[in-house]
């Protein structure tokens, strides 16, 4: 008894050592992205392949990674809520038609809103077949998929005089861009073209999200933050939280369950609308049937990979970006893709050494070789390979992280008051 109730110190009353968990989440997300571009530095230093990490290649992948970002982001609020909302893709979709209609017929913020009221839209259909009529999640989700893009294509059908039932006219005006640092921008680009370790390649990084940048990304990136106080800061977030849980008990308290999942789905589909309005501005300027290419489905498995929180759904996201950006980079950048690949292997081999979890390490390790191996005996990556790299990296991804993984205890559940 007397041990429990004064454990021993260790040496010179020193505290015992910090887990790596105990650290601040804030400072574990930093040291991951030191991680990530120290590896892609090292890379380029050894292979050559400057475009790796230049200014425009880090653009590109955060363009293409926040339409990602934002789907999973939606998903997040409706399963935090313990609605699994599959039907993503078509509210992304339902986003892309009513923002390139708004953006052609009034202007581009007028098309940002109404493409996020068509996303919502959709998350309330989703919210009155699970929530209200309790139709299965799973069901609800494809039916809204489905059903998103046969109504988009027969509105492009009949709108602008039924030229076309698979795109609409350009927008004629697109939403400004800025600099968000200019006194840096010079400073900035001066390091990046010394071609330092390191500090040229993180100068880039800061260049490509600072630069240029249209105003629709950076409310894209305030979201992420947004999410996290709300969700987790506030009385409301908790609520919304406690429904995923366990339903009952917040029942139980006077939490009104079903205004919870309705508002957590329709801020779902609202997101999930913005993503589409993004993949509008952002690349085509247009509506395109097909557009979303599967995002809102990749969103999802980031949103998994992300442990259902807005950081590692970023991080997991903007790995899928960076992946995809490769895709122009047929020649030396995606061969040297198979050294970057190498280099991570191993430091995760290494943390999971650490932590004494030899298989997995002999894993990773057993991958690093083969990867190196791989890289000695090609000049070349095929071309047919390049096309499914971000699609294989998800599932690696997923594979190796499912283990820590937890959702929401009531996920996915039919809830009715009273057990009814």
């Amino acid at each position: 008894m007397t041990s429990l109730m004064n454990p021993p110190e260790t040496a010179a009353g020193a505290k015992p050592p910090a887990r790596f968990a105990e650290i601040p989440r804030w400072a574990r997300l930093v040291l991951y992205l030191a991680l990530g571009v120290g590896t892609m530095s090292l890379t380029r230093v050894l292979t050559g392949a400057g475009q790796l990490t230049a200014e425009n290649t880090l653009r590109s992948a955060v363009y293409l990674a926040l339409p990602i970002a934002l789907a999973g982001l939606g998903g997040l609020w409706s399963e935090r809520a313990g609605v699994v909302n599959i039907g993503l893709e078509g509210m992304m979709v339902l986003g892309t038609w009513f923002g390139a209609y708004g953006g052609i017929a009034y202007g581009p913020w007028q098309g940002v809103l109404m493409g996020v009221v068509g996303g919502a839209i959709g998350g309330l259909l989703h919210a009155i077949a699970t929530v209200s009529f309790g139709v299965d999640h799973i069901i609800s989700g494809v039916s809204i998929n489905l059903l998103a893009v046969g109504f988009c294509e027969f509105l492009t059908s009949v709108s602008w005089d039924g030229a076309s039932a698979r795109e609409s006219p350009s927008i004629p005006s697109n939403v400004t861009k800025v600099d968000l640092i200019p006194f840096l921008k010079g400073p900035l680009h001066d390091l990046a073209g010394q071609r330092r370790f390191f500090l040229s390649d993180l100068a880039n990084a800061v260049l490509a999200v600072t630069t240029n940048v249209s105003l629709l990304i950076v409310v894209a990136l305030a979201l992420f933050p947004l999410t996290y106080f709300v969700l987790w800061k506030t009385p409301f977030g908790l609520r919304l939280r406690s429904v995923g849980e366990d339903p009952d008990a917040a029942d139980s308290l006077g939490v009104n369950v079903y205004r919870m999942k309705y508002v957590a789905v329709m801020v779902s589909g609202a997101l999930s609308g913005l993503a589409g309005v993004l993949l509008v501005y952002l690349f085509s300027s247009k509506f395109q049937s097909g557009q979303t290419g599967g995002r809102g489905f990749i969103g999802l498995a980031a949103m998994i990979f992300g442990n259902w929180r807005p950081g590692g759904l970023l991080v997991g996201a903007g790995l899928f970006g960076f992946m995809d950006s490769m895709q122009s980079q047929v020649t030396e950048t995606s061969h040297a893709l198979l050294v970057g690949a190498a280099l991570m292997f191993v430091v995760t081999g290494l943390a999971c050494a650490f932590r004494k979890l030899w298989v997995s390490a002999a894993v990773f390790f057993l991958l690093a070789a083969g990867a190196a191996w791989w890289y000695q005996v090609t000049d070349e990556l095929p071309r047919e390979i390049i096309p499914y790299f971000p699609h294989v990296t998800t599932l690696l991804v997923l594979v190796f992280a499912s283990q820590r993984l937890r959702m929401p205890a009531a996920d996915g559940k039919v809830w009715r008051r009273g057990g009814r």
